[in-house]
């Protein structure tokens, strides 16, 4: 089953409600998978500067690692925790040391995420209390997409929730299951692509990182997949300046998309997207079969 959910906003003012808006998608669609959830979102940042996003276990004291990042010497500032998940923003420069400081001194902590605006936060439960957990409905961006997970391929964990990040400012959620991910994940690690889970998800997620870092945009690399990828799925992919949705040929999965001149939404089904403003004028259709749809924004 699961929910996929993903919302792109083409008017400023509407960004403060970005959160609110997501969230009550992401909570309609907790019966198609309520074991896990998790959404990420694209926000402020700087080009100078480097998000990583952070997990780990229940009840983690991330004072000691905030001390060490934050030594004078370093020059970096804080993390800003939220549950599970801590955001910490670095100097690009020094990211290569800060991963360094998190494998050596950290190795219980996961990093979940990274990118110049994208923040990504996933935990076992219910959509709406891991929107809570993590203040979702308080957060203010320009896109993001969510995910509600009913796991069927691998174990309920929190690595295992999506959404799935293997390339910068660049993320993936996906309803459905892919027939060969395990010859793609053999073929990808040969090229240097990790994996931390055996969900196929990421394996589509680091396809499609693999992909762009051969010099292919996100729709070029998701044209590929359409031939490289076999299996049933429908992929809504975020960078950090648009989203992306793709169907396979069949497209047995459910998938309908709203447009106005404020937005573009991506729901499982359409209960998901009644709640928006404005969705009673909104252009409602379901995206085609083996069909790249994207939209971003200038940076």
């Amino acid at each position: 089953m699961c929910g996929i959910v993903g919302l792109f906003l083409k008017d400023p003012k509407l960004e403060g409600e970005l959160g609110g808006l997501l969230a009550s998608m992401l909570c309609v669609m907790t019966d198609r998978g309520p074991d896990s959830a998790g959404f990420a979102v694209y926000g402020s940042g700087a080009k100078d500067k480097v998000k990583l996003s952070l997990r780990a276990a229940r009840g983690y004291d991330f004072a000691a690692l905030n001390a060490g990042l934050s030594l004078p010497a370093d020059g970096l500032p804080g993390l800003t925790v939220r549950g599970t998940h801590a955001v910490v923003e670095v100097p690009a420069l020094r990211e290569t040391a800060v991963r360094a400081f998190l494998a050596e001194r950290h190795p219980e902590v996961a990093i979940v995420g990274t990118g110049a605006r994208m923040e990504i936060f996933k935990e076992v439960g219910l959509p709406s209390s891991v929107a809570d957990t993590f203040g979702l409905a308080g957060m203010r961006g320009t896109h993001g997409i969510g995910h509600t997970r009913m796991a069927t391929e691998s174990a309920v964990t929190t690595a295992g929730a999506h959404p799935f990040s293997t390339g910068a400012d660049q993320c993936l959620v996906h309803n459905g299951s892919l027939s060969n991910h395990n010859a793609l994940r053999r073929s990808l690690t040969r090229e240097g692509v990790s994996f931390e889970t055996e969900n196929d998800s990421e394996v589509a997620a680091g396809y499609l990182t693999w992909r762009m870092k051969q010099g292919a945009s996100l729709g070029e690399a998701l044209e590929a997949g359409l031939k490289d990828l076999d299996g049933f799925y429908t992929f809504v992919v975020g960078t950090q300046t648009g989203f992306g949705v793709l169907r396979d040929p069949i497209a047995c999965k459910p998938a309908v998309m709203a447009e106005t001149d404020s937005y573009v939404a991506f729901g499982s089904e359409y209960r998901a997207l009644v709640g928006l403003p404005g969705i009673d004028k909104a252009r409602v259709f379901e995206p085609e079969p083996a069909t790249v749809y994207f939209w971003e924004r200038p940076q």
